[in-house]
């Protein structure tokens, strides 16, 4: 089974406003909180450059 986690940027309690992800088998899957039945497999070295980049584009709350 796999255990998704909610990005602790998310709002709300219900899970349609989130990102999430999980490690399964190796892989790491992203999917979106309101659409969990489409999963994205990415990299580790491909996310991290992606938020790499993002995080040089927008603030980030704290």
């Amino acid at each position: 089974m796999i255990q998704w986690q909610k990005s602790s940027f998310s709002s709300g309690s219900d899970g349609a406003n989130c990102v999430e992800v999980a490690l399964s088998e190796g892989e790491l899957l992203l999917r979106e909180g309101d659409d969990p039945g489409r999963t994205l497999c990415v990299v580790c070295t491909g996310l991290a450059g992606l938020l790499h980049h993002l995080h040089g584009r927008h603030t980030v709350p704290t």
